[in-house]
């Protein structure tokens, strides 16, 4: 039986990107998204109990990647409390939900597996008007760290990856021209990443022959950004 790999916010961008990769080098992909499309559940990541009942419906599960969020582009004194709180609630919460769930399938299943949290560039260094989105995306990198060696004396490594800019649907709404002619001058690769490219770290991750010694690392993907001093 192929082991089976599950993804939130598999629906598009970076979650579906993973998924396509997955499914080519042999896994089986569960997807949730909160959109209704086809071949993907629809899941409130929010939910503790919806969450707990997809997991529960997986079998042979070794695999979760967890690429449900949400973003604002605010400055913090034009922060809505409400929205600081729902940004948390899906990328923090949501993360800590599923990572839960799989965990405890995995235990019961005795085969091990791999957890990676997608946080951001975001989370490790500040960024300006990402207050809510920054604090949720540090909040997951620290998680990622306290649930691997949680998780370690079970056969589960759990790491994260932290992207930079990268070409997606939620990036295009959010960055204009302005938005992104400063992101691409402070990274050193000049330009915005690929989908794909985030999917490849994260199978690398995932993939236990390849990171077996690798737990509770946060992995920049993201062209230079977070090594970057100051740029002529």
């Amino acid at each position: 039986m192929a082991k089976r790999l599950a993804i939130t916010g598999g629906a598009s961008g970076i979650g579906a990107a993973i998924g396509a990769a997955a499914r080519a080098t042999g896994w089986e992909t569960s997807l949730a998204d909160h959109m209704p499309v086809a071949g993907c559940t629809a899941l409130d990541v929010t939910d503790a109990a919806a969450v707990a009942d997809w997991i529960a419906g997986l079998t042979d599960l070794q695999g979760l990647v967890c690429s449900a969020g949400i973003s604002a582009a605010t400055p913090l004194l034009d922060t809505p409390p409400e929205t600081f709180r729902r940004i948390l609630d899906v990328n923090v919460t949501g993360c800590f939900l599923a990572a839960q769930a799989a965990a405890r399938a995995m235990v019961a299943g005795g085969k091990g597996g791999a957890i990676v949290l997608v946080a951001s560039v975001s989370g490790l260094r500040g960024v300006q008007g990402r207050v809510a989105y920054g604090a949720s995306k540090a909040a997951v990198i620290n998680m990622a760290q306290v649930m691997a060696m949680d998780l370690a004396p079970h056969g589960i490594r759990v790491n994260a990856i932290c992207p930079a800019p990268i070409e997606t649907p939620m990036v295009t709404a959010l960055h204009d021209a302005a938005t992104r002619a400063q992101w691409t001058s402070r990274i050193p690769a000049a330009r915005y990443g690929r989908v794909e490219e985030v999917a490849e770290a994260a199978l690398f991750l995932l993939d236990s022959a390849r990171s077996s010694y690798i737990t509770g690392h946060a992995l920049p993907v993201d062209g230079g950004y977070a090594g970057a001093g100051v740029m002529a």
